[in-house]
């Protein structure tokens, strides 16, 4: 590894954020307290909603799981989601006693192929998980209409998603309930982390009870100055509550997350065009009616175009000193959905296609012109290299 090395998503944190974490540590309140209420609260004004359609927990996980939970779906129905995701997606699936089902991406998107939700529909289906791939929102207008055609419930991954909107409206306000993550590489983060936003007030207050072991709504309360209270556990839940610690992070993240928002936009744009020319698959400009969370900017390396194969370009940038990731290898690609539910990468040949090819280059705020720059000579160096022999 060279030094300095260019790390792959690299969190943007800064002063302020160190400041609200060491002012959370001299107050003594660590856990669940009221920087999660104001982080709860700044992120319900930055999506337009009430604040008690929002409940933050430790990870897009948990909130893919309660949610998933707190929409009461059967136990064992099929619950449909896409191939080309991170392994949480369809983990949540599982742990909720569900059957995860996949449908193929679009090629240009990347996302989910509504056509190919329709497709796997059986009298089994209760639901649909649509990924927002990389900040580019799904056909949500679609979706959303075969939903309401068979009676489905629809959650949205939002874990790339926190700006994204599509056709106006903000990602993870369209379905009865939109997951979203604080992960470290991601355009918000608290470390660990997540949120769930719920269009009914019912199911919010469910979720929260369930994150927090089924005791009593508010039940973190107990400790505070105004008194013991006492609570009661009304459900099995879950060990999900995020800490004030966490939000203390997130808190001056979420309000720059425009700023930064405008950084990656800026560093986007110079990859889009810088590459061009080259024998690289790029991706897909959003269209006029969609806003692009510029979470992740991801490339096609076809060893046919390129002279240079996938796994070879992320070791030669590693070489150079520049981070990458893989976002993602097919879910049926890996041993232990094989093996459970037979699925073969075959089944699914866009996502099988894509898993192979692509890569991640970096794409933070936090990025220097001088960084961005030397990034994308890394990738003309590699490419171009190759190709001219």
């Amino acid at each position: 590894m060279t030094d300095p090395y260019i790390v792959f998503g690299a969190p943007d944190i800064r002063e302020e954020d160190i400041a609200e974490v060491v002012a959370s540590l001299r107050t003594g309140w660590l856990g669940t307290g009221p920087k999660v209420m104001a982080f709860e609260q700044a992120f319900a004004r930055y999506k337009n909603v009430g604040e008690h359609h929002v409940a933050a927990v430790n990870s897009c996980t948990a909130a893919l799981h309660v949610s998933m939970i707190a929409a009461n779906l059967d136990p064992g129905a099929e619950v449909i989601t896409t191939p080309l995701t991170f392994c949480a997606t369809v983990n949540a699936i599982i742990h909720a006693g569900l059957t995860p089902v996949l449908a193929d991406v679009d090629a240009r998107t990347q996302c989910i192929d509504p056509a190919a939700i329709e497709a796997a529909i059986t009298p089994r289906t209760q639901a649909i998980i649509p990924v927002h791939f990389a900040g580019h929102p799904c056909e949500m207008d679609r979706i959303m209409a075969i939903a309401q055609k068979h009676g489905l419930v629809v959650i949205e991954d939002c874990a790339h998603a926190i700006e994204t909107e599509y056709r106006g409206r903000k990602a993870g306000t369209f379905g009865s309930f939109g997951c979203f993550s604080f992960y470290v590489t991601k355009n918000v983060t608290t470390g660990e982390g997540g949120m769930i936003l719920a269009r009914s007030e019912p199911h919010i207050a469910r979720a929260k009870v369930l994150a927090l072991h089924g005791m009593s709504r508010d039940a973190w309360r107990r400790f505070s100055d105004s008194g013991f209270k006492h609570y009661q556990v009304v459900e099995c839940g879950f060990k999900y509550n995020m800490m004030d610690l966490q939000a203390a992070v997130g808190l001056h993240q979420l309000a720059r997350v425009e700023q930064c928002w405008s950084r990656r936009q800026s560093i986007w744009r110079q990859y889009q065009n810088a590459f061009s020319d080259l024998e690289i698959g790029r991706p897909c400009d959003p269209d006029p009616d969609v806003r692009h969370g510029h979470h992740l900017y991801t490339v096609r390396i076809d060893s046919a175009r390129c002279g240079i194969d996938r796994d070879a370009f992320i070791d030669r940038l590693h070489g150079l000193g520049i981070g990458t990731g893989v976002h993602y290898l097919s879910l049926a690609e890996h041993p232990y959905y094989r093996q459970r539910y037979g699925w073969q990468p075959q089944q699914w040949p866009v996502a099988r296609s894509i898993g192979r090819e692509t890569a991640s280059l970096p794409l933070s705020s936090k990025l220097s012109d001088d960084e961005t720059h030397f990034v994308i000579e890394g990738v003309r160096r590699v490419v171009d290299g190759d190709r001219r022999g």
